[in-house]
């Protein structure tokens, strides 16, 4: 029997300090472990401070999903002050998470994840070139394109929350930066002509053109139908995916989590994905099969994490962060926990808000293939085609004399939790008020879930199972192993809060 290769990557092009393991048997990935290997605390941090701290202090867990933890963190004071924000204000609050969402979605599709695309690996395939010219880093046709649009799309995040990133203008009740009309109607263009970008330079076709495609072969057919359809970003990536094989790797547990995002309010004419309260909806599902989310089964694990031990998994509420790394344990080798669903390990992001949505198209592509580093990434990527129009819905319902804050007290104590889509997947915050301050701030961070490592039976994280199986073709050059860890679009930075 032959001996097993040990490689470790240093994965770049990722936020934060990420380090895979990789053992191989003939260049075939035959375990794997995920590691994140720097410490911060945030847990610790908050614990003895004031009720409302959580609003300034946990958006700077993260420069890329600031809006994201500002959202759980002002939700669970919502929870616990019992209030709940005007119609308004949950508007205003959806646009700007919506506004991160997708910057976030756009650079790393093109500023991280393609760029492997021209890599010395590819360079016999036929559509390399047409890949250097839009994908080189800082020089790209496309990459440049990314960089000005997406700064543009951020500015309405600085227009309704006074600054981006690490905002604080969410609080419990509202918030406190009202937009005027002026305000309203430079958001309402620069969503406009953002869309008009992306329907022209990434899909190739109109949103709703887009949103029609409902099979994988409703998906071949767009992709022939028109020149533009295969010349877009869409289409080349579609392409240069397939032909790279990413259709064939990067299957993990086919678990998918969501925690549900961007409430409804009053009023509205926009529709939730699956007829709720939200256009994101909240569940569970194992492969296409889906079931009810029920927050009281999230647990994190520490067995292989750098804490002091616990048995089993712990509810957040109950769940302790006490760090603990002698470099002697052997076992231990990550500084993230290990998030599970009723025991069970779940990935999380834009795939799985699409899976949770019962989305046909993805669903039909999951059917046939699994969850591929194709399949997600492309979740990715299309996901604007979700957001946009319900963005320009909501600027559009916006009153000029509206109301956007409603007073919770004086006194904030007890406990609750705020959930929400990050850009990333689920993210969740749960905290205990008391007296004296805060008691209790636990958090769940997507790539917690997606870059666990093992729990107490043993069962590989979501990133770690999707490694297996993976033809590592060049020892020193494992970009095999970087699509699969980037079509997660791993946050270290967040998963080591």
């Amino acid at each position: 029997m032959a001996q097993q290769e040990k490689i470790i990557v240093p994965l770049n092009r990722v936020e934060g300090d990420l380090e895979i393991r990789v053992a191989a048997d003939n260049g075939t990935v035959a375990d794997s472990w995920s590691s994140g290997t720097m410490y911060r605390g945030f847990e610790q941090i908050m614990v003895g401070r004031g009720p409302l701290d959580g609003l300034v202090i946990t958006p700077r867990i993260c420069g890329i999903c600031g809006t994201s933890h500002l959202t759980a963190a002002s939700r669970a004071l919502d929870m616990i002050a019992d209030v709940a924000p005007p119609p308004d204000a949950v508007r205003i609050r959806n646009v700007a998470l919506m506004a991160e969402h997708v910057q976030s979605d756009m650079r790393q599709s093109f500023l991280m994840f393609a760029v492997d695309f021209v890599n010395p690996a590819y360079e016999k395939l036929e559509p390399y070139e047409e890949a250097a010219r839009r994908y080189r880093p800082l020089k790209g046709e496309t990459v440049v394109q990314v960089i000005e649009q997406t700064k543009r799309i951020l500015e309405i995040v600085a227009i309704v929350g006074g600054q981006w990133p690490h905002s604080s203008y969410m609080v419990p009740g509202g918030i406190v930066s009202v937009p005027g009309a002026g305000d309203l109607l430079q958001c309402q263009l620069i969503v406009r002509q953002f869309r008009k970008w992306y329907e022209e330079r990434i899909l190739g076709c109109g949103v709703e053109r887009w949103r029609s495609v409902r099979s994988a072969a409703d998906l071949d057919e767009w992709l022939e139908e028109t020149d533009s359809h295969s010349r877009g970003d869409l289409g080349f990536f579609i392409q240069f995916a397939r032909a790279a094989g990413l259709d064939r790797i990067g299957r993990a547990h086919d678990g998918f989590i969501s925690f549900g995002a961007l409430d409804l309010p009053e009023g509205t004419a926009v529709r939730g994905l699956r007829r709720g309260r939200q256009l994101v909806p909240a569940g569970f599902a194992k492969g296409t099969k889906h079931e009810k989310f029920d927050q009281d089964k999230v647990t994190e694990q520490v067995a292989c994490s750098w804490f002091v031990d616990y048995e089993g998994g712990r509810h957040p509420f109950e769940g302790v962060t006490r760090p603990y790394a002698t470099g002697a344990e052997g076992r231990k080798y990550s500084w993230a926990k290990a998030p599970r669903y009723g025991g069970l390990p779940a990935e999380t992001g834009p795939l799985a808000e699409m899976i949770v949505a019962a989305d046909p198209l993805f669903s039909d592509l999951v059917q046939q293939g699994g969850a591929s580093a194709f399949v997600r990434q492309l979740a990715r990527m299309v996901r604007p085609a979700t957001l946009i129009p319900a963005m320009e819905t909501w600027l559009s319902e916006v009153s000029g004399d509206g109301e956007f804050y409603v007073s919770p007290g004086t006194e904030i104590r007890g406990s609750g939790y705020g959930l929400t889509e990050a850009t990333r997947g689920a993210l969740g915050h749960w905290v205990k008020i008391g007296a004296s301050g805060i008691e209790k701030y636990q958090i769940i961070t997507p790539t917690a879930w997606n870059a666990s490592p093992r729990d107490s039976d043993g069962t590989r994280g979501p990133m770690e199972e999707a490694l297996i199986g993976a033809e590592i073709r060049d020892r020193e050059n494992p970009v095999e192993l970087g699509h699969v860890v980037r079509s997660f679009d791993p946050c270290l930075v967040c998963t080591v809060h």
